[in-house]
């Protein structure tokens, strides 16, 4: 970097808000260690979709009186064929 100075890296961010249908395997939440993987989503810094939902986020107490934020996606429901 030029001068020495660093910047602080943009890409760190969460990617889809609550709500939004997503693919399997889209990245979710990147490099912030404020959420933690729920259902449906799998990894540990990068986390992404195991399956084809809707994300939602829950919020839960810790055994040390915290609350921890987790990210899940809720499986779509696929329409039967009418016969």
């Amino acid at each position: 970097m030029i001068g020495g100075f660093s910047t602080p890296k943009k890409d760190k961010a969460v990617k889809s808000s609550g709500g939004k249908l997503v693919k399997t395997g889209e990245i979710l939440v990147r490099g912030r260690d404020a959420y933690k993987a729920g259902v449906g989503v799998r990894g540990l810094g990068t986390l992404f979709a195991a399956y084809p939902g809707k994300v939602y986020f829950t919020r839960k107490k810790t055994s040390h009186g915290g609350l921890r934020t987790f990210i899940n996606v809720a499986p779509l429901v696929k329409k039967e064929a009418k016969k």
